[in-house]
């Protein structure tokens, strides 16, 4: 136990238990997507490229990766690209359909997409490659259907709205937006790293012409994506110099990612509907368990249409980074925003968006549960969460005049014992 521990209050002589509740930002690699890779870094290390015998294995496996990761979404294997991860096919989504697109420059996406998406947008804007149109969200973080078919030019070369948002859980009205971008003739691409093996996807039914999705999501292996490419979309390649990926990503292919990848996907589908099950009920636990014994805090995100994962709080009068700090010395480990800008001092994008002021918003946590997360885990997040609160509050002037307040109220109201 570290020297800051003295500071929290004490668990009665029991250690602290090890609670990893940040499986957005990663997951750990299951064991037999890890074996898998070892495999094809040690075994079978041809390249995929080599028409040797070593490269036509290295191939093989590369192919029934492909297949695996696109059955998960009803696609076809030559319809999946593989990359370095979710950036990566973001930035290929929108550079590469607006370089290709013979209707225009326009973009609409939202105001709380992830930072690969928001951030492409807007050096696409610098470089005067694109004009961009960015959505508001509502108090929940979904995007108005109404608001994309208002947006939507006949210069528009794409839009972009995320599956599910990173941050709050929030899934989107993806099938109402497919089919207004069909109806319009407009390719719409979906960021669905988050959603991709956690909630039913299908291309064809929800009418997405690209979607971005990553390996080290679904308990697969670091350094490893793609991009769905529906057959017919015009996507120019972001990097050049040979023939990769039918011609779409130049580049030694990573096989020994791609096939753990594979296997990873295999097995979320197969475990899709009993992985949900288990983790919504414990998603519900712990959302109802803390709202029950902490006054002040709200949760963020729709209520029911989130992750099965995701939740996340805003305890008001009270850092976040703070919140972060108790509880990894009390074994748990968190996260206050996507992991992309955990180290920022700027409140959160996607809350600002929602309405919430800076200072609720800097007081945010987002706990997001795995497989391997149990009752007891959830039992001991509510157990050290209070005290941690009570303890962070008793510090906050803030908190001390809302409480003050509050009771004078409550004495002025009839039958409050006020005079």
């Amino acid at each position: 136990m570290n020297a800051g521990t003295s500071a929290a209050e004490p668990l009665e002589g029991r250690a602290p238990r090890r609670v990893y509740l940040d499986h957005a930002a990663t997951t750990p690699v299951r064991p037999e997507a890890a074996e898998a890779v070892l495999r094809y870094m040690t075994e079978e290390y041809g390249n995929a490229s080599s028409v040797h015998s070593y490269g036509r294995a290295a191939r093989e496996a590369l192919e029934k990766a492909r297949a695996q990761v696109a059955h998960v979404i009803g696609a076809d294997p030559d319809e999946i690209v593989f990359v370095s991860g979710g950036t990566e096919a973001d930035n290929m989504a929108l550079r590469g359909v607006v370089a290709a697109s013979s209707r225009g420059r326009h973009i609409v996406t939202t105001r709380i997409e992830h930072h690969a998406v928001l951030h492409t947008c807007e050096e696409l804007e610098k470089e005067g490659l694109a004009e961009v149109t960015y959505l508001p969200v509502d108090s929940t973080a979904t995007v108005d259907p109404d608001d994309v078919a208002r947006a939507i030019r006949p210069d528009t070369a794409l839009v972009s709205v995320m599956f599910a948002n990173n941050e709050v859980g929030t899934i989107q009205p993806v099938a109402e937006i497919g089919r207004i971008c069909r109806s319009k003739g407009v390719p719409f691409h979906t960021d669905a790293v988050q959603a991709y093996g956690a909630v039913p996807i299908d291309v064809d039914v929800l009418g997405i012409d690209l979607l971005t999705i990553s390996s080290h999501k679904i308990y697969g292996p670091k350094g490893i994506g793609a991009l769905y490419v529906r057959r017919g979309t015009r996507v120019r390649p972001l990097i050049f110099g040979g023939g990769h990926e039918r011609g779409r990503r130049a580049g030694t292919i990573n096989v020994s990612g791609a096939v753990g990848f594979g296997v990873a996907a295999e097995l979320a589908e197969k475990e899709m509907d009993q992985r949900r099950r288990h983790l919504v009920a414990l998603r519900d636990r712990l959302i109802d368990g803390v709202l029950a014994s902490i006054d002040h805090v709200r949760l963020n995100g729709h209520r029911t249409r989130r992750l099965p994962n995701n939740a996340n709080f805003s305890f008001e009068f009270v850092e976040g980074e703070s919140i972060l700090l108790s509880l990894d010395m009390r074994g748990v480990a968190a996260s206050s925003g996507s992991a992309c800008t955990s180290g920022s001092l700027e409140p959160s994008h996607v809350l600002a968006a929602m309405g919430l002021p800076p200072e609720v918003a800097h007081g945010s946590v987002r706990m997001s549960l795995g497989t391997q997360t149990t009752e007891e885990d959830i039992d001991y997040v509510l157990e050290v969460l209070p005290p941690i609160i009570r303890r962070l509050r008793a510090m906050s002037p803030l908190y001390a005049e809302a409480v003050a307040k509050g009771a004078a109220a409550s004495e002025a109201e009839p039958g409050g014992g006020g005079k």
